[in-house]
């Protein structure tokens, strides 16, 4: 069981918010090396230009994470990704705007578990479930966004499968492996989530 709880966020009323059986807390600083070794693996998915060291990591953790426990309104708010009460992999919201009520979501799984199509399609459903649910019910955002590189077919198609819709795409935004790659932006509000609450209900 999930019992290291180093810190909570004073911004939201719970530790811990589930799905089946995933669930999410709080960022833990004892999966900060493995977050780190899963994001050096699937460096050309993320806005990382260059491997991360134990001693970056570590001080991104204790300047720029520690702080946002006790903040009222911070900017990012990252959370442990557990199933079965092992971590497989980390997320939350990134670039919160408190005024607009937004905030991109950030995702990353175990690279064997992100390899495996079947069960990157379950993890990455879960845990949209998990945190729309709590960015439009206890945070009361507005609007999440996601800017996805295009190589990535299976997440986009995940994304859409949710209810994200493709606002547009900023075209050879990024270089991979020495190829130009799209930028696709998608979008979910708050309106189309009450509407798929009601329809599922």
């Amino acid at each position: 069981m999930e019992l290291n709880n180093d810190n909570t966020y004073n911004c939201l009323k719970k530790e811990k918010y589930y799905f089946k059986n995933y669930y999410i807390v709080p960022i833990r600083r004892k999966y900060i090396q493995l977050i780190r070794k899963w994001r050096n693996e699937q460096i050309d998915i993320l806005r990382q230009r260059k491997k991360l060291t134990e001693k970056e990591q570590t001080n991104y953790y204790n300047k720029i994470i520690k702080k946002t426990f006790t903040e009222k309104e911070p900017d990012i708010i990252i959370f442990s990704y557990l199933l079965d009460d092992v971590c497989i992999g980390y997320g939350g919201l990134t670039n919160i705007d408190w005024i607009s009520k937004k905030a991109e979501i950030s995702f990353i799984v175990n690279t064997t578990r992100y390899s495996n199509s079947e069960i990157y399609q379950k993890d990455f459903q879960c845990f949209l479930n998990i945190i729309t649910q709590l960015s439009f019910d206890e945070l009361k955002l507005n609007r999440l966004f996601t800017e996805t590189y295009d190589v990535r077919g299976l997440h986009i198609k995940i994304l859409e499968s949710m209810g994200f819709e493709l606002e547009g795409k900023i075209k050879q935004h990024v270089n991979i492996k020495d190829k130009f790659v799209d930028s696709k932006i998608h979008g979910y509000n708050r309106k189309q989530y009450i509407e798929k609450q009601k329809n599922f209900h």
